[in-house]
């Protein structure tokens, strides 16, 4: 069996068992109303976090590329792209969006495949930056992902990951939540979508009403790495599996394969992700 065959009827056993949310299918959705503008939040985001004006002449994979945004923010910033997903959904995602912005593109290469999978990794080489955020949490193993992710990067190289925030009792409240959406049919799935997405906003719908502007929350709402709003809140409420760590527990385990933290921004305590950017020494 190809290798996208065989992923592709896992990952739909998964989905079948109530065991993988559909990420791929909120991030073609979200494609149909992707713009420049978010686009381009995407590549500051890259920018800021990477402390760097272009990316001219490095080589970057993006594991677990989703939608392919900032595959393409990192082909934008001048990088050679590597864009992997295990999803199937995502992985034409990502394909659709190199199609649509930079067709036949020989710098910028997109394949599904499995962080989890030592041998197809080990046949990709190396990288100057290895990016993959908001995704190893979601792979059922999370921390062997962040294990084999270490050798991708080069000496020297850019390790940029996202982890879900270690809140203790409350992580553990949301992947019940999680579970139950993934367990639901699909059409039942507003039943836990609804009000948890309530329970995130309502403080803020308040406000707007009391303040007479009624849902300008939503109006201004513009995700930082230009994501949005809808389809951030599906993807938190669906995504599972879902797994957590401290920002710590996350310092200690790179310092110990060799490399030091360069940038940290963390969640303080809240939900979301903390980003860490670590240099392979």
């Amino acid at each position: 069996m190809h290798q996208n065959e065989r992923l592709t009827v896992a990952h739909a056993h998964e989905v079948d068992s109530g065991e993988r949310f559909q990420f791929g299918r909120n991030w073609s959705k979200f494609l149909k109303s992707l713009n420049v503008e978010q686009i381009g939040r995407a590549e500051e985001s890259l920018k800021q976090m990477l402390n760097v004006e272009s990316l001219y002449g490095r080589s970057f994979i993006d594991i677990g590329s989703g939608s392919g945004q900032f595959s393409l923010a990192a082909r934008r910033l001048g990088a050679r792209v590597h864009s992997f997903d295990y999803d199937p959904q995502s992985f034409e995602a990502t394909a659709e969006l190199r199609h649509r912005y930079i067709p036949d593109d020989g710098d910028w290469r997109v394949e599904q495949g499995s962080v989890l999978d030592k041998a197809y990794l080990e046949s990709l080489g190396q990288f100057d930056i290895v990016y993959s955020w908001g995704v190893l949490h979601h792979t059922g193993s999370m921390w062997q992902a962040l294990e084999n992710v270490v050798p991708l990067v080069k000496q020297g190289g850019t390790l940029f990951i996202a982890i879900y925030n270690d809140q203790g009792k409350r992580s553990r409240q949301w992947r019940s939540v999680k579970k139950a959406y993934n367990s639901l049919p699909p059409s039942l799935r507003f039943l836990v979508l609804w009000p948890a997405f309530l329970q995130m906003w309502w403080k803020r719908l308040l406000k707007d009403v009391i303040t007479g502007r009624p849902f300008q929350s939503f109006r201004n709402y513009k995700a930082l790495r230009g994501m949005s709003l809808w389809h951030d809140v599906v993807d938190w409420v669906g995504g599972y599996p879902f797994e957590v760590a401290k920002p710590e527990e996350i310092f200690d385990f790179y310092i110990k394969r060799g490399f030091h933290l360069a940038r940290l921004t963390t969640q303080a305590g809240d939900l979301g992700c903390n980003e860490f950017v670590f240099v392979r020494q």
